[in-house]
């Protein structure tokens, strides 16, 4: 018989947050099977799905154990933490192995996991950890200073990967929190406008691979068969999926390869040619709602620790999303950020999902409970 305990318990969970995640990670999973089932030899056909899957689980077991904790426990680790990514990223420069042109990855036997990927919510633990106490007293450069100079370290060590796509995520990161942490609004103007003033510096240290990039994503045809070919081969799958798509191990761009990394960086490119505007449109409204969900629970945590943890997740899934599906449509350079939940990549997918336990918990620790 539910009862007043039965009551309370729910109140604790946010089930809406729950149930709009696990559909996501259902769709990526039925998406990576379609996208990759042709291409795949017959033993190894589902290969993909059921190691998604499988982590899905793990990451499910890992929110269930997040949730055993009060999120407060974090003030006394954000110091450790913050030198355990710095050394963590470091050791990516000396010991990765590279793959697409970066250096992105360490292997330890049949375990093959991205760093940076962990680091993101670990940049956002320790960022929360530092800006608690500093909410309301960033009103000068001297004051931002320190914070700025937390960010540096990591920021520069992921971009010597190079992997500047993540180094855009430590960015959004921290100008999402320090937004929170009540930064005088004209020094994010002089940031910007001195970020705007460096950008032809910042040009000759990118390699020539990311110079193309950002050239195709101005005109894709300047490189129509080499770095403009995702993008034009994106376009075409999803404006050929019309208004209800062509059918979920249909899509023609997909399923002949014609599609690079269709399990990964352009999974969108293939729920837009399946599953059409409509599907398309849904997967965005999920994403709209957790997005939601996450800024709710920023304005009901019950301290500065939870509002910043919960504004640093809300921001980094925030800038993903618009990221990557940006880079499908062509209204953003290609940069390799995954699409949270539903592309394929077990460290991405674990990340996200963890990030969403510290969500779950900070809502399971708010300020105050309706019964």
């Amino acid at each position: 018989m539910f009862n007043i305990s039965n009551s309370r318990i729910l109140h604790r969970i946010d089930l809406p947050l729950i149930i709009a995640v696990s559909i996501l990670v259902l769709i990526g999973i039925v998406i990576i099977g379609s996208a990759t089932h042709i291409n795949t030899p017959g033993s190894e056909r589902y290969w993909y799905v059921q190691r998604q899957g499988i982590f899905a689980l793990v990451g499910a077991l890992i929110v269930f154990l997040m949730m055993k904790f009060d999120y407060r426990v974090l003030q006394h680790l954000g110091n450790k933490l913050y030198i355990f990514n710095v050394l963590m990223l470091f050791a990516v420069d000396i010991a990765g192995h590279s793959a697409l042109g970066a250096q992105r990855w360490i292997q330890i036997g049949p375990i093959s996991f991205q760093p940076s990927e962990f680091s993101k919510l670990i940049m956002i633990i320790s960022l929360a950890v530092l800006l608690e106490n500093r909410v309301g007293k960033l009103n000068t450069f001297k004051e931002l200073l320190p914070v700025t100079l937390y960010l540096i370290v990591p920021f520069f060590l992921v971009v010597t990967q190079p992997d500047l796509g993540t180094a855009l995520v430590f960015l959004a990161i921290f100008f999402g929190m320090i937004f929170a942490a009540g930064v005088n609004m004209k020094l994010i103007g002089i940031i910007f406008g001195i970020g705007l003033s460096c950008l032809p510096v910042f040009w000759h240290f990118l390699k020539e691979y990311q110079k193309m990039r950002m050239m195709v994503f101005i005109n894709p045809n300047i490189d129509p068969l080499g770095s403009g070919y995702h993008i034009i081969q994106s376009k075409i799958a999803i404006g050929s999926g019309l208004l209800y798509g062509k059918g979920l191990f249909h899509g023609t761009q997909s399923q002949l390869n014609f599609l690079p990394e269709n399990h990964t960086d352009f999974i969108f490119a293939v729920i837009g040619e399946e599953t059409g505007f409509i599907g398309a449109t849904i997967v965005l409204l999920i994403f709209l709602f957790i997005l939601w969900r996450g800024i709710r629970i920023a304005r009901e945590a019950s301290d500065n620790l939870g509002m910043l943890l919960a504004v640093g997740m809300t921001s980094m899934l925030a800038f993903h999303v618009l990221v990557n599906i940006g880079m499908t449509i062509g209204i953003m350079p290609v940069t390799g950020i995954p699409l949270p939940f539903i592309s394929y990549g077990v460290s991405s997918l674990i990340t996200n999902i963890m990030g969403m336990g510290l969500l779950l918990n900070i809502y399971n620790n708010r300020q105050q409970l309706i019964f």
